[in-house]
């Protein structure tokens, strides 16, 4: 491999609960075998009903109590949000960051208020990232009738550095790592601890063509060649390996 293609998915509508997302897709890209299509997770999560109309939510105690230590002096309805979707706290001075029950370590548990289509409405991760890449995988096959690699990304910032990219939350179709541990580099020395996150990279170069306002939601990587599949699960680090907790 040493050339791929980023093909912006353009046309697609705003997108509705119940849209089918595969068909809107499928009638305006040119799929071919081997293609992996990032979707973003807002056009999945809106297709999929994941809105919460903050009219409909009442703030507890703690979540009062965290707004007001935030940066960004949220509502205290949508801080409450973020503590449904969440099973942790992991900070909450200045900015909020969660894990969500998904496992993902991020801002505001996943939860955003951008691209939504109205002030007081917010939307949340789906139920089952992999799920939803693997259903919508599967009408892609249908319809467009050949097998193509599903990734649907979201923008997380990172500790370490500045600025947001996207990853992979859910995967179907295509391996999520490459494990190059027991192999050996170019001067025949062995590695021991590479593990490569393919499907982050793919999404991060997907994310160069979706920008955050060019509504080009859905971009094709083609040329990949990709061997196996998993899914977004194996990015996740497990908690015995997790040197920050």
């Amino acid at each position: 491999m040493n050339r791929i293609e980023l093909i912006g998915v353009e046309g697609l509508p705003e997108i509705l609960a119940g849209d089918d997302l595969g068909d809107l897709i499928s009638a305006r890209a040119a799929l071919a075998a081997g293609d992996v299509l990032v979707v973003a997770q807002k056009v999945v999560s809106k297709s999929e009903g994941r809105l919460v109309d903050l009219d409909t939510v009442t703030a507890g105690e703690e979540a009062v109590e965290i707004a007001a230590r935030l940066i960004a002096a949220p509502d205290p309805r949508a801080v409450q949000v973020v503590l449904d979707e969440s099973v942790r706290v992991v900070r909450s001075e200045r900015v909020l960051i969660t894990e969500t029950r998904h496992g993902f370590i991020c801002a505001n548990g996943g939860v955003d208020h951008s691209n939504v289509g109205g002030r007081n409405l917010l939307s949340l991760l789906p139920e089952d990232p992999d799920a939803s890449a693997e259903r919508l995988r599967s009408r892609l096959q249908q319809l467009a009738g050949v097998d193509v690699g599903v990734i649907v990304s979201d923008t997380f910032g990172r500790p370490w550095r500045i600025g947001i990219v996207n990853v992979a939350l859910g995967v179907a179709g295509l391996p999520a790592t490459l494990d190059l541990r027991g192999t050996v580099d170019d001067a025949g020395e062995s590695l021991h601890a590479t593990v490569l996150a393919v499907a982050d990279d793919i999404a991060a170069a997907a994310g160069i063509v979706m920008g955050k306002t060019a509504r080009i939601p859905a971009v094709i990587v083609r040329g990949l060649h990709l061997e196996g599949a998993s899914t977004g699960r194996d990015l996740i680090r497990p908690v015995a390996e997790d040197l920050f907790r």
